[in-house]
């Protein structure tokens, strides 16, 4: 279904590339010519507008290198972070939300990854007027967005210029050119070693504004639990599950709204579907395959419907299986989150009966092992 015939998702606009903004110029450059600078005349101006920005970031980086990097260089980062995996559109967003109301813990925010490479130095200058560039809420799903709300490191490796399978919200219609970057197994040693010093550079940068117990979420990290586990033998990883006949519409929509928001291009989707449906494959069957490397008393897995029916209850579950410390100091915060967030309502999707015969033959392992109905 091609992305315009959704009307409840905004469409291309000068703003696209709110994402690209924190970008420094070698890495949008990089991004752009990879896909031969086909962008589309209606976000010619909003490209330039990022390429801007770029030029002006690669600046603010030069001198927060030579002012702060050496002392950032000597942190010291909590060896026991919390990963929050499953695939998209699962919940995996909810629950970093509600483990980063725990004032010991620290979650990367939306400002620092968008805006990677400076946000030391830039963020009190740019975060208090920059905030009308954010909608109010996504457009895949209603949540509040915000500068200091938890968000995914993917994106900030990303515009860090590291290779990643998020760029390709930027170019949709071109060719998926870093998928192997979701496992990180087929590439060389040295871009595993320069993706690895990447990731650890930025946690750095996080932790040493604020330190705390790092909580990461990411779907990708779902892929990656070998590479993972070497980082951070001591980490802990809770890992969320739902519906799939949920998961299948809302993964759509997510993308969709994505490339219309984000891309430099007037998506098409022809191949999404498919997409979805290959990737959600690959992410459970790698899984399955890698799970063994992390001990059992440091893996916890949850249903998003357990979640939203008893949000407090899982969250005491999770602290008690994983030793994330004292539950009480953080109870009221969790139960006043819910209270505020009680009348939030999800998307609801009608499913073709095609389409949920696919998703119940395509998905079948997934179906049978978390106990969902093929009906």
């Amino acid at each position: 279904m091609p992305a315009e015939s959704d009307p409840t998702i905004a469409p291309l606009s000068w703003k696209t590339g709110v994402i690209w903004m924190g970008a420094n110029f070698p890495a949008l450059m990089r991004l752009l010519a990879r896909n031969r600078f086909r962008v589309h005349p209606g976000s010619v101006p909003g490209c330039l507008f990022d390429v801007g920005c770029s030029l002006v970031n690669s600046g603010a980086t030069a001198i927060e290198r030579l002012t702060i990097q050496s002392r950032v260089d000597s942190v010291r980062l909590d060896d026991r972070p919390v990963f929050i995996i499953g695939h998209w559109r699962t919940g995996t967003t909810l629950l970093h939300e509600l483990l980063a109301l725990d004032p010991r813990h620290r979650s990367p925010t939306t400002f620092e990854c968008f805006v990677p490479n400076n946000f030391l130095l830039s963020e009190k200058l740019l975060k208090c007027w920059t905030g009308f560039l954010l909608p109010h809420n996504r457009p895949a799903d209603n949540v509040e967005m915000g500068w200091d709300r938890p968000q995914e490191d993917e994106f900030a490796l990303c515009n860090m210029g590291v290779p990643s399978p998020y760029l390709r919200v930027a170019f949709p219609n071109e060719p998926p050119r870093f998928d192997d970057y979701y496992e990180l197994e087929n590439v060389t040693d040295a871009e595993r070693h320069r993706w690895k010093q990447a990731f650890l550079a930025f946690l750095k940068r996080v932790t040493w504004k604020r330190p705390g117990r790092l909580i990461l979420k990411s779907p990708p990290h779902t892929f990656r639990l070998p590479l993972l586990n070497e980082i951070f033998p001591n980490a802990v990883y809770v890992h969320l599950v739902r519906d799939p006949y949920a998961v299948f519409p809302s993964t759509i929509r997510l993308w969709k709204s994505l490339y219309l928001a984000q891309a430099y291009q007037k998506p098409t989707c022809e191949v999404l579907d498919e997409y979805v449906f290959d990737t959600f494959n690959r992410m459970h069957a790698r899984l399955e395959a890698t799970r063994g490397l992390i001990d059992p008393s440091r893996f916890f897995e949850l249903r998003y419907e357990d979640l939203i029916r008893d949000p407090l209850g899982k969250l005491r579950n999770i602290y008690e299986r994983l030793s994330l410390g004292d539950f009480a100091p953080v109870e009221p915060l969790i139960t006043a989150y819910a209270r505020a967030h009680a009348n939030y309502q999800p998307n609801r999707h009608t499913l073709p009966p095609t389409l949920h015969r696919q998703i119940a033959r395509r998905w079948k392992p997934y179906i049978e092992r978390y106990g969902y109905s093929a009906e």
